[in-house]
């Protein structure tokens, strides 16, 4: 989770710097502001680490929360209405 300043035009070019390694290192975005990423054990989770250090803005918070499998699971999506224009089919192909 992180919260960046984007006040200056230098901030909101680390922000999207910030935002672009998350991607590039394999992190999916959650809500705005908030990405994760699943590790395999505590090693794992200690390089992630070290690389969020590595790559840190100079100004602004980022906060890791570090979850078990189980807890994740664990999460519940309350939503309003939905839209989705995904096709469900049991057909092997769709013909648009």
């Amino acid at each position: 989770m992180f919260d960046l300043p984007t006040l200056t035009i230098e901030q909101q070019r680390e922000y999207r710097k910030f935002r672009k390694w998350l991607l590039k290192d394999g992190f999916i975005m959650m809500q705005e502001s908030i990405y994760t990423k699943l590790v395999l054990n505590g090693n794992s989770v200690k390089l992630v680490m070290d690389k969020i250090k590595l790559n840190k803005t100079k100004k602004g918070i980022i906060q890791v929360l570090v979850l078990s499998e189980k807890e994740f699971n664990s999460i519940e999506f309350i939503t309003g209405e939905t839209t989705s224009n995904v096709l469900s089919s049991l057909k092997r192909v769709v013909i648009i």
